[in-house]
């Protein structure tokens, strides 16, 4: 069988190649790319069968830029994993605390730490592209004066050890990845979970209509984002997660909401995957 190769922002040892590893499994290829615009040209390309993308945070909130993305590529949703945000304080073996100067991360995971640096006033925060290429760092050039905010993965690629451990602020710390395919896979009969896409008439109660008619039919919806429609004063796409027990009744909403929606996109139906 052939591994299947997945598209991630940042290098190994990303929180985007640990939430790989959580749904594929191990035995799989990640392919790097610096940016997510770049994983998903990298699947458009076939250089890769998937890309595991991050939609939104506990704390951050939505990522917003990634949904211009799901926009632009017309990929389909094939899944979902949900990762907890665990921030390590990792040095080269045998270095002291007291040795330190420095310490480097992505903006993001520097500002869930600043009340552990608020007791080290000493120690210079220095911002970085990704969490893991800053554990790398430190191990290509044998920097003992320099810690990374990484996790668990990003120890044991780079051979560091974890200084102080769970140093985030807010220990509820969760990213949701979304699992991206370019082909239309066929009809998933397990699936409980859908992610639509669409726009209304900007007219008093379009909205609701259409929510009322997912509660009507028993259906839960767990998220909605609105985006401005590029190019077009006071209109939005909205972006709508749904989960569903009964997917007869999932099937008539989806009818019945056809009727008051613009540009209506069914982006991928999948299995519920909340666990962490």
């Amino acid at each position: 069988m052939q591994t299947k190769k997945i598209a991630i922002q940042g290098i190994k040892a990303s929180f985007h190649e640990e939430a790989a590893f959580k749904y594929f499994g191990e035995d799989i290829e990640t392919i790097e790319c610096d940016s997510f615009r770049a994983t998903c040209e990298a699947l458009k390309s076939k250089n890769a069968d998937y890309t595991v993308m991050a939609i939104e945070n506990s704390i951050a909130g939505s990522i917003l830029p990634n949904y211009s993305l799901l926009r632009d590529y017309h990929f389909t949703i094939a899944g979902e994993v949900c990762l907890p945000i665990q921030l390590h304080l990792l040095a080269l073996p045998g270095v002291k605390f007291e040795q330190i100067k420095y310490a480097e991360s992505h903006p993001i995971a520097l500002r869930q730490c600043v009340d552990f640096f608020y007791e080290y006033p000493h120690i210079q925060i220095v911002e970085s592209t990704d969490t893991a290429a800053c554990a790398k760092k430190i191990r290509d050039n044998q920097l003992t004066d320099t810690v990374a905010i990484a996790n668990t993965l990003a120890a044991k690629t780079y051979g560091l050890d974890i200084m102080e451990r769970r140093i985030e602020s807010n220990k509820q710390n969760y990213t949701r990845f979304l699992i991206l395919s370019d082909s239309i896979n066929s009809e998933n009969k397990d699936a409980n979970k859908a992610s639509l896409s669409f726009q209304v008439g900007n007219e008093i109660g379009a909205l609701a209509k259409i929510l009322n008619i997912f509660a009507e039919q028993n259906i839960n919806m767990s998220k909605i984002q609105s985006m401005p429609v590029l190019g077009k004063r006071n209109e939005y796409n909205f972006y709508v997660d749904v989960e569903w027990n009964n997917r007869t009744e999932y099937e008539k909403a989806i009818a019945k909401v056809l009727r008051y929606a613009i540009n209506f996109t069914i982006m991928g139906e999948y299995c519920k995957n909340d666990k962490v």
